[in-house]
C-alpha cells in the first residue's frame, strides 16, 4: 500500500471528524448530532448517491460488464455469509451467527459513500450501475443468513422468507437510493443541472458532519463491545480486510475498470448495521444486537475507511 495514498486519507477531512467523534465520547464531550439531523443528512447522502447514479447509468449502454458485474455481486452477497457463519459458528450460538454473517454478506451505505468520496479525491471514476449494484447486494446477505439459522437450529426465526425478502427490499435506505437512481436515471441533463448545486456542492460537508455523528455512535460502543473478547473484535477487523482484498483481485477477471473494481471491494468489505439489523430484529429475535451491530459500526467500518480505502485501491491498481 502507497504511504502517500494512506497519509492523504487519514488526512482527509470527512475522516479527521469521524476520528473527533469517537474523541468526543472519550472525553465525555457532550457534542451530538441530533436524531432528526442525522437521520436527514443520512437520507439527502442516499438520494445524492443515487440520483448521481442514475445520471450516470443514463449515459451507460447495458453491456456484458456491466451484467458481470451484477452477476458478479449477488454472488459475493451469497457466498461471504455462509463461509462467514461457519468460521463464527465455532464460538458464537447459531442465531448470532446467523446475524453476523447477513450483515458481512450485506453492505454498508455509509462505507459506500464514503468510498465514493475518496475516489473524488483520487480523480477517478465508477460506473453509475454500482449504485443499482450496492442496492441489490443488501437483500441475499439477510435471506442467506435466515436460512442458515432455519437449518442449524430450531424454532429460532419469525415469519416467511417472502416477507423478509419484502422487508429488506423496502426497507427505507434501499427504497431511497433505489428510487433516486430510478429517477436520476429518467430525468435530462438539463433538469438534473437544476439541482446540480444541492447534489454535488454541498455533498461533501454534509458527509463530514454525518461522519462526525458515526464517529459518535461508534465511540458509545467500543467499551462495551471489546469487554465481549478478542474473537469478534479479530473477526470483524480480519474478515473485513479479507473480503475486500479478494474481491479486488478477483474483480479484474469481469472488468479492467479501476472504480468500479474498487467499489467491489468495498462492498464486500463492509457490513451493514442499518439493513441487517432492522430485519435480524424482525427474523431472529433470539440473535443480540449487542453483538452484530457493534461488529459492523465500531470495528469494521472504521477499519474501512482507514486502511481498508488505500488497501483495496492500491491492490486493483497493481493487479490484472
Amino acid at each position: 500500500m502507497s504511504l502517500e495514498l494512506l497519509i492523504e486519507n487519514l488526512t482527509n477531512p470527512a475522516l479527521l471528524f469521524f476520528i473527533l467523534g469517537v474523541l468526543s465520547v472519550q472525553f465525555k464531550s457532550d457534542l451530538e448530532i441530533p436524531p432528526t439531523s442525522s437521520k436527514f443528512i443520512s437520507l439527502y447522502l442516499l438520494f445524492s448517491i443515487g440520483f448521481k447514479g442514475g445520471q450516470e447509468l443514463a449515459h451507460s449502454a447495458i453491456s456484458m460488464e456491466i451484467i458481470s458485474s451484477v452477476v458478479f455481486a449477488i454472488f459475493m452477497a451469497v457466498c461471504i455469509p455462509i463461509y462467514c457463519f461457519f468460521i463464527l459458528k465455532r464460538k458464537l450460538s447459531v442465531e448470532n451467527s446467523g446475524a453476523v454473517a447477513a450483515a458481512y454478506g450485506s453492505i454498508s451505505a455509509v462505507t459506500f459513500i464514503t468510498a465514493v468520496a475518496f475516489l473524488e479525491m483520487q480523480a477517478i471514476d465508477f460506473g453509475g450501475h454500482m449504485v443499482a449494484i450496492m442496492a441489490l447486494m443488501e437483500a441475499p446477505a439477510i435471506v442467506v443468513g435466515v436460512i442458515l439459522v432455519r437449518k442449524f437450529s430450531n424454532g429460532s426465526t419469525n415469519g416467511s422468507l417472502k416477507s423478509i425478502i419484502v422487508h429488506a427490499f423496502t426497507n427505507g435506505s434501499v427504497l431511497l437510493i433505489l428510487g433516486s437512481l430510478v429517477i436520476g436515471w429518467v430525468a435530462s441533463e438539463k433538469q438534473a443541472q437544476g439541482i446540480e448545486p444541492f447534489t454535488t456542492d454541498i455533498f461533501k460537508g454534509f458527509l463530514a458532519i454525518f461522519l462526525l455523528d458515526m464517529g459518535i455512535a461508534s465511540g458509545k460502543r467500543l467499551k462495551s463491545f471489546f469487554e465481549k473478547g478478542w474473537f469478534t473484535t479479530a473477526f470483524g477487523i480480519l474478515m473485513a480486510l479479507f473480503n475486500g482484498c479478494l474481491v479486488a483481485v478477483l474483480s479484474g477477471l469481469i472488468t479492467a475498470d479501476t472504480g468500479n473494481r474498487f467499489i467491489l471491494s468495498v462492498l464486500a468489505a463492509s457490513a451493514s448495521y442499518i439493513a441487517v439489523p432492522a430485519a435480524m430484529k424482525i427474523a431472529v429475535p433470539k440473535a443480540s444486537p449487542g453483538i452484530y451491530l457493534p461488529m459492523a459500526l465500531a470495528v469494521t467500518f472504521p477499519v474501512n475507511i482507514t486502511i481498508g480505502l488505500p488497501l483495496y485501491l492500491t491492490i486493483v491498481q497493481n493487479t490484472f
